[in-house]
């Protein structure tokens, strides 16, 4: 079967139907899919060389044959040193040393031939040359043809698919760049000419099997001209779909909505402050969006406190002031109840019907509730899943507000975009997500940022303490509250058990309240109270009643307790940076200085680095491109349905110079293509490719 990009991997030579199996749970299932798979290192064997030509030192490649081998047995497991004596018919020998792996005593019998590849040294003790824990291949006799593919040479080392090798796919990948078919190159000639990019063909065989000339720095930092290309293309195609989707989201016929005198006058009554520059300037792009015909898609982040929600509230009264209603979508229960009381004070004045709308409201609360809302008598309707069920209809839905998007998926914005008739589209979000990443998840929208906290707020103090310092924590808690303070003790959820999570806060809640403050209040919130027992909980401690709260992360976002000074975040080790700022943009809310404490037990290198961020910095823009770094961007977002891109070459962190640029391009071409015919083509390979390439919902 002559190969083409569409070939199913099954009947790619060397793969067959169990090998497929593995590949295709990697998302490689054809042909093409395989040659986008990039090597993630690359190794220089070139320096192949006898046993006898060996020196200390020097990185090289041997192949040679297996003596004996010495596994120890289990009472010395501590260490666990295997060592295999090689040589190669030059008269000298080599040992080769592993930690802890007894598993090679079945690989490396005596007679394997192996290719070994390592840093060579010079065991004194001994007096024989070794190399420590080298990378080494089995060459069976039907691999003796193909010994050159994998020593002697800048070798592409894989991420093994299953069973699948990295030795076994370079003798895959190596037979299909050797026979490449016809590729047609689908990047524009305009953006492949000014950016001096090789062609798709030459790109795809240097990605795998780079010129012997070829510098391995460059190669190992993913900045060759043939990487730099594949990079370049997957960007490009993402954020050209990006920019289609701008597009036709222009091209709708929204509301444009009337900035009169009355809803000038409507928002001054509700502010219960005087906004700060960055929310009047944030508020200024908002109001101009919802008086363009067009609707508004716009991004509207902001660090904790910085007063999104008031900003959000504002663009609500312009809507309810030209007849339409308002919808709020929030991730979780605890946040939706906070925003419900949060906005029904807010709108009081206003005399607006805030009403809420749930997953654990009884059928007869929620049949009132939609009847409310397809009446059009709520004039905002604060939900969560729940308002994306089919039954919820509204009567003239002209703006959608959805917090925290990255917890929901695209698809779930649309669902609640179909329930009026082009509404603007609010998406606000309390994480700081950097540049890089916004890009990728949040292209089709335009971004506001409030970077400005209220006046008068005081920086929250952070302190670092250890499990054996925990009295002390206690004793400040108590000094706090006996100076008419309140307290938070959050403890981290175990994303796996949430019982567990209950068990281990109702475990701490009891010794708090029972042994450690039996003088004070005490309150207990987690995620499996009821939405009742939520509200009067969280009532009780905004009025004061409650002076220490234990709690879940059910409190990282949407509380507002201005009287709460203290936050102890306990094993905060267990914590992102991101959820550990959030959980102090609980507290500094009042004029009285503010306190954070990270509670920890044992730290790693990296979990030092982590805290000493939080403790030197308050900043949160800073603190999240730390936290993308250190955990990279599906962890950082901590959901599957994040809506971020899968990526087979480039990667967010190293390569956003590199976004940049393709995004800069993308734009360009799609809103000046230099003819109609380029603009077509390039719309029909995004409809055809994006949705399986990026895993992203399909433009229109």
């Amino acid at each position: 079967m002559p190969l083409d990009l569409t070939t199913p991997v099954m009947y790619v030579k060397g793969v067959g139907p169990k090998r497929a199996e593995d590949l295709k749970g990697k998302g490689l299932e054809t042909a093409a899919d395989l040659l986008t798979y990039a090597p993630f290192r690359y190794e220089d064997r070139s320096n192949v060389k006898p046993l006898s030509a060996l020196a200390p030192g020097e990185m090289a490649t041997v192949l040679a044959e297996v003596v004996s081998l010495h596994a120890p047995r289990f009472q010395r497991r501590d260490l666990g040193m295997v060592e295999a004596v090689f040589e190669d018919g030059s008269g000298v020998r080599l040992t080769g040393k592993w930690f802890h792996a007894q598993y090679l005593a079945n690989v490396l019998a005596a007679g394997t031939r192996v290719a070994l590849f390592g840093k060579v040294e010079f065991d004194t003790y001994k007096g024989e040359l070794a190399m420590l824990h080298p990378e080494f291949e089995v060459l069976r006799e039907e691999d003796e043809e193909e010994a050159g593919l994998h020593t002697g040479r800048i070798v592409p080392v894989y991420e093994a698919a299953g069973k699948v090798t990295t030795r076994v796919l370079r003798g895959i990948l190596k037979r299909i760049t050797d026979n490449l078919p016809e590729m047609e190159d689908a990047l524009p000639r305009q953006v492949r000419d000014r950016l001096r990019l090789p062609s798709l063909k030459d790109a795809t065989r240097e990605l795998h099997f780079p010129s012997p000339e070829t510098d391995v720095r460059l190669l190992n930092n993913f900045r060759t001209p043939a990487q730099f290309r594949m990079i370049f293309e997957e960007f490009f195609w993402l954020e050209a779909g990006m920019a289609l989707k701008r597009g036709q989201a222009r091209a709708e016929t929204g509301i444009a909505f009337d900035l009169n005198d009355r809803v000038r006058e409507q928002i001054k009554k509700m502010l219960p402050f005087k906004p700060t520059p960055a929310q009047k300037r944030v508020l200024g792009e908002i109001a101009r969006d919802m008086a363009s015909p067009a609707p508004m898609s716009r991004l509207l982040q902001g660090d904790v406190g910085s007063g999104k929600t008031i900003v959000a509230a504002q663009a609500g009264v312009i809507a309810v002031e030209n007849g339409y209603q308002a919808a709020v979508l929030a991730p979780t229960e605890i946040l939706a109840t906070q925003h419900y009381l949060n906005l029904k004070n807010v709108f009081e004045p206003l005399n607006y019907q805030v009403v809420p709308l749930t997953g654990s409201m009884t059928k007869k609360e929620k049949d009132l509730a939609k009847r409310a809302v397809a009446a059009g008598f709520a004039h905002v309707v604060v939900g969560t899943h729940a308002l994306l069920e089919e039954d919820v209809e509204f009567r003239r839905l002209g703006l959608a507000i959805i917090d925290e998007q990255h917890r929901f998926g695209v698809l779930q914005r649309k669902t609640l975009m179909r329930k009026g008739v082009s509404p603007d589209v609010l998406v606000m979000t309390a994480t700081p997500i950097p540049r890089t990443l916004a890009l990728t998840i949040y292209g089709d929208l335009d971004v506001s940022v409030i970077d400005e906290l209220p006046p008068g707020r005081k920086a929250i103090q952070t302190v670092h303490k250890t499990k054996l310092e925990l009295e002390q924590v206690y004793s400040f808690i108590l000094r706090e509250v006996r100076a008419g303070r309140q307290a938070y003790i959050v403890y981290p959820a175990i994303e796996e058990n949430e019982t567990q999570s209950v068990k281990a806060a109702q475990a701490a809640y009891q010794e708090l309240s029972d042994v450690v403050f039996p003088r004070l209040k005490v309150g207990l919130l987690h995620g499996k109270l009821r939405p009742d027992e939520k509200e009067a909980v969280m009532a009780a401690f905004q009025r004061g009643e409650v002076q220490v709260l234990v709690s879940t992360t059910v409190i990282e976002v949407g509380v507002d307790v201005p009287n709460a000074t203290v936050m102890v975040v306990e094993n905060a080790e267990r914590f992102g940076l991101a959820q550990i700022h959030q959980l102090r943009g609980r507290v500094g809310r009042g004029a009285a200085q503010s306190y954070c404490v990270l509670v920890t037990d044992r730290l790693s290198d990296a979990g030092k680095e982590r805290i000493r961020t939080l403790v030197d910095s308050t900043d949160g823009f800073y603190i999240s491109e730390m936290d993308l770094k250190l955990r990279g961007p599906g962890e950082f977002l901590g959901t599957k349905q994040s809506g971020l891109p899968a990526f087979r070459i480039g990667n967010l962190l190293r390569d956003r110079e590199i976004l940049e640029v393709a995004r800069a391009e993308a734009q360009s071409f799609v809103e000046h293509p230099p003819a109609a015919d380029e603009l077509e083509r390039a719309v029909r390979y995004v409809r055809e490719h994006w949705q399986r390439r990026y895993g992203l919902a399909l433009i229109g």
